[in-house]
């Protein structure tokens, strides 16, 4: 029996095109039926310097694009890219800027659980689509208990400091990989895609692991 292929997924919750390239990869999976694949997402922040309360959001555009027409210009550029992929981005209901610490947290204890993928999806929704501050301890414990599981154990670890450090040297080390902006896909631990590329990108990588596979085991 071959080997899933693995996929290593450097992303941020707040990042929109992680969230386009989600859709995309999910594409290029669709059109190759006959391949099995392993994916990982692995934490990387956007804003490492973000306060733990995280930021009005109208402050952080001021800050981040110096005027709020820039950021709009920007922003419709994203959004207009995200519906192409059936993404509704809802810059206008966003009223924070979280610390995306803890929702990396999350990420992680929601692999051991079995529903990582699914974590991942209802934070990039909730964030995206409904402007949910996902930051906020209820936010997260009411998208732990949507994918099933123990609300109160990770509400319990929410309020520690469990694996902040782990999240934090993970970070660190995908900087020191030279992952300067996410998504950056690395398939089979040696390819990598960087940036929310078409489908076809993850297609033609599949076929070159497939074959290299195919190769090694005659």
């Amino acid at each position: 029996m071959t080997a899933p292929i693995q996929i290593d997924i450097v992303s941020d919750a707040i990042c929109p095109w992680c969230f386009i390239g989600k859709r995309r990869l999910e594409k290029a999976l669709a059109e190759r039926p006959d391949i099995e694949v392993a994916i990982n997402w692995r934490p990387f922040q956007l804003n490492p310097d973000m306060p733990r309360e995280g930021m009005d959001r109208a402050d952080y555009v001021a800050a981040k694009f110096g005027s709020v027409e820039r950021a709009r210009q920007m922003y419709a550029s994203v959004a207009a890219a995200g519906a192409g992929e059936g993404v509704s981005i809802a810059y206008d209901k966003m009223q924070r800027t979280p610390n995306t610490l803890d929702a990396h947290r999350l990420i992680r204890w929601a692999d051991s659980a079995g529903v990582q993928g699914k974590v991942v999806e209802l934070l990039f929704t909730r964030y995206f689509e409904q402007g949910a501050d996902i930051g906020n301890h209820d936010t997260l414990v009411a998208v732990a208990t949507e994918a099933g599981m123990d609300g109160a154990v990770v509400r319990d670890l929410l309020a520690s400091d469990a694996d902040l450090e782990a999240v934090q040297a993970e970070d660190a080390y995908a900087r020191k990989l030279g992952i300067q902006g996410v998504p950056c896909f690395i398939i089979d631990r040696r390819y990598a895609v960087s940036g929310a590329q078409e489908p076809e990108a993850f297609v033609e990588i599949f076929k070159r692991v497939q074959a290299e596979a195919a190769a090694a085991a005659e």
